[in-house]
């Protein structure tokens, strides 16, 4: 039994409290590090990501650089700059270099960053890959100096290691700027840095990117709107997302004092009136206090909760692309002959609002052979990694694209030249890792994903089926011009008719032939939105009846 008990002593010597970072500095991967090509875009889009979400808070139209520097082999140099609000200089340390930490983990209303671990994140990579510090330059107002930082993270104890400190004049008014050296790789292609900021800009119509590639290349997405995308406000939990241990927690730290005001005042829509329905049900007193409630009564609560019709919480806390917008982005950054968008109203999950919207462009020059382009994004972040655990991808192959023109396999993306994009506006995006890199297959999410793409889709079948139409009617045109004339002497010789009377046959065919011309013509401005020159075509057929009749 001593020996037993020695044992156990040893044993519990030997456990030890892990940090954060030291988790993920061993499990990287998780955070979308696991090769050198994707910890590249990695890198870049959190950086981009924290640039945006920093300049729409503080409502400035965001301008971007991101320059990437081939070092050697396998190792690069990522620099990412904004003209965003600048960050004060006791959080620098703390927001680059402490993981967990940041100011929206806690909030519910959409933005793209939300567990604190992202930039940091990228900051451990360059650290653990390189071993070099990350260089952060930072100012928040024109006459002020900026603030510099060189800057580890202390796995162990998951707190910052200033490297360096100090003071610098800087030209820009005001902004971030960030550069870290880490081991990656560069190559163009579906899964990029490229294509990351190419999408990006399509759902951020409101942004500037200028993006320099290692072979000193620049592109320049430029912004298609200078209208800032509508301020989402933060909303408080609603009770239909609230499970047992939520609820005990929240009774432990609210500062009402019954339990009637610890609802109306913690929860978003729920009225003294929802609260008596609640109470009732669980027969409890709206009285009591929140301290009083027991884990029995917790349960009751919670099975009233399930029980009650309780109003939809508030959809001001999410800010969708809107429908226009998601086609002026779409057509800027993707050339194609059709496009057509929708936004959903709002739809909940678990109690918490969330958006879907859809949009599609079909033909000109996108690739006929090929399946579909699906293009996924949440909370205006694209998705370019686990296409195949996706709900949006699930819902794309569960829709019956034969239905819109559109050739499809079994259990497979639809075929031909078509670009699928959809977009999911949340406070909570129900990701399925902490990479953030696919949507989790909720049924209210899938359901919501296949109305928009139905809607869509009915648009595109209209154009599709319009489209064939046209080209059965020019090929059928172009036989009876072929044989215009034979059918003509044909006819002479069939029924013995004059020169006038053959003459006269072949006027009615090429009259037939023009009023064709002029339908097509027709139903192509009439899709093309030209009305002055739909009303001169109209007019010119009206009168040609009235000449006839």
């Amino acid at each position: 039994m001593a020996e037993e008990k020695e044992i156990a002593y040893r044993l519990a010597e030997k456990q030890k409290e892990v940090s954060v970072a030291e988790f993920f500095e061993r499990n990287r991967h998780l955070l979308g590090f696991d090769n050198k090509r994707k910890a590249l875009m990695t890198v870049i889009k959190e950086a981009v990501d924290n640039a945006l979400d920093a300049c729409e808070e503080a409502k400035i139209l965001p301008e971007i650089k991101v320059e990437i520097i081939e070092m050697s082999e396998d190792r690069f140099r990522v620099i990412v700059e904004d003209n965003g609000p600048g960050i004060i200089k006791e959080q620098i340390p703390k927001i680059f270099a402490k993981l967990l930490y940041g100011s929206k983990f806690h909030t519910l209303k959409q933005a793209r960053g939300q567990q604190g671990i992202g930039i940091s994140a990228a900051v451990l990579y360059a650290q653990l890959t390189t071993g070099r510090p990350t260089k952060i330059i930072s100012k928040i107002r024109t006459k002020s100096e900026a603030n510099y930082y060189e800057l580890h993270i202390n796995t162990q104890k998951n707190n910052p290691e200033i490297v360096k400190e100090s003071t610098l004049e800087w030209k820009k008014e005001h902004g971030t700027k960030i550069e870290m050296d880490i081991e990656a790789s560069y190559q163009k292609g579906a899964q990029s840095v490229d294509e990351y900021l190419k999408e990006t800009a399509i759902v951020n119509p409101h942004a500037t990117i200028i993006y320099t590639n290692p072979k000193a290349e620049q592109v320049i997405f430029a912004r298609s709107t200078n209208d800032l995308p509508k301020e989402p406000k933060e909303i408080k939990p609603h009770p239909y997302g609230v499970e047992l241990g939520i609820l005990l927690k929240m009774l432990k730290a609210t500062e009402g004092r019954t339990l009637q005001s610890f609802f109306t005042n913690d929860f978003s829509r729920v009225g003294p009136t929802t609260v008596k329905e609640i109470c009732e049900k669980a027969a409890i007193p709206p009285s009591i206090k929140p301290s009083e409630v027991n884990m029995q009564m917790a349960e009751r609560l919670i099975k009233a909760i399930r029980e009650t019709k309780i109003i939809a919480p508030p959809t001001d806390c999410i800010s969708p692309i809107g429908k226009d917008l998601l086609l002026s982005g779409l057509k800027k950054e993707i050339p194609a002959e059709f496009y057509t968008a929708t936004t959903r109203p709002p739809s909940v999950y678990r109690g918490m609002p969330f958006v879907i919207e859809c949009c599609i462009a079909y033909g000109g020059s996108l690739d006929k052979e090929s399946s579909a382009n699906v293009l996924r994004f949440a909370n205006r972040v694209p998705l370019l990694y686990q296409p195949g655990a996706c709900a949006i991808t699930k819902s794309i192959i569960g829709t019956a694209w034969r239905s819109y023109g559109l050739n499809q396999s079994s259990g497979a993306l639809p075929a031909g030249p078509v670009v699928i994009l959809v977009h999911l506006a949340s406070v909570w995006p129900p990701f399925t890792s902490e990479a953030k890199e696919a949507i989790a297959h909720y049924p209210e999410i899938i359901k919501e994903i296949k109305l928009a793409i139905q809607e869509c889709g009915r648009e595109l079948a209209r154009y599709v089926l319009k489209k064939r139409r046209v080209s059965d009617s020019i090929q059928k045109k172009g036989y009876i011009e072929k044989y215009l004339n034979h059918v003509g002497g044909a006819l002479k010789e069939l029924l013995s008719l004059s020169d006038k009377e053959e003459a006269r046959i072949n006027d009615s065919l090429k009259d037939i032939l023009e009023k064709s011309r002029k339908i097509e013509e027709i139903e192509k401005v009439e899709h093309d939105g030209s009305e002055e020159r739909l009303g001169i075509l109209q007019n010119d057929e009206e009168s040609e009846v009235g000449e006839d009749g």
